[in-house]
């Protein structure tokens, strides 16, 4: 890792646009999964992380949004949260900035009574760096689910055990 000075908080709607710019550069996010990201970016502001169910974090340099997560509890289960969403702006990737960000997220969902945390992602090639991030980050991959996006592209889901 850089000696980067990066700070993760709570996410401010002036992150809104950068987040989304992000989301469009990261390179494996289709055009409907950007706007995905803007619709949960919405109920965040508007209803807040609890009641939305979304709870986003924005990594910073100073000012400048260098990566956000998204990440809430799973409907119907106890303790178990979702991470929805992770990226780094490209400018800035393989500087730590995704491992801080997964390590503020252990932290938080620790601290509101999460035990597990599920990733899940693509068997695509292009997806293949993320899938390292995880298995790096000490997730394990619990399960795949064949063409469960399309055909020839795989669910993999990774946990992380808090």
């Amino acid at each position: 890792m850089s000696n980067l000075q990066v700070q993760i908080d709570v996410t401010r709607p002036e992150d809104a646009e950068p987040i989304l710019e992000i989301s469009r550069n990261v390179g494996v996010f289709s055009a409907e999964e950007v706007e995905t990201v803007d619709e949960l970016l919405g109920e965040y502001f508007s209803l807040g992380a609890v009641k939305s169910g979304y709870y986003f974090i924005t990594g910073r340099i100073g000012e400048q949004v260098v990566g956000f997560a998204c990440y809430g509890p799973r409907a119907l289960t106890h303790g178990t949260f979702d991470l929805f969403w992770i990226a780094t702006d490209k400018a800035f990737g393989k500087q730590g900035i995704g491992g801080l960000m997964l390590q503020r997220i252990a932290v938080d969902v620790k601290g509101i009574g999460g035990r597990l945390i599920v990733a899940e992602t693509s068997s695509r090639l292009d997806y293949t760096p993320t899938r390292r991030f995880y298995e790096t980050h000490h997730y394990q991959c619990e399960a795949v689910v064949a063409d469960f996006y399309a055909p020839g592209d795989d669910l993999v889901m990774y946990i992380q055990r808090l």
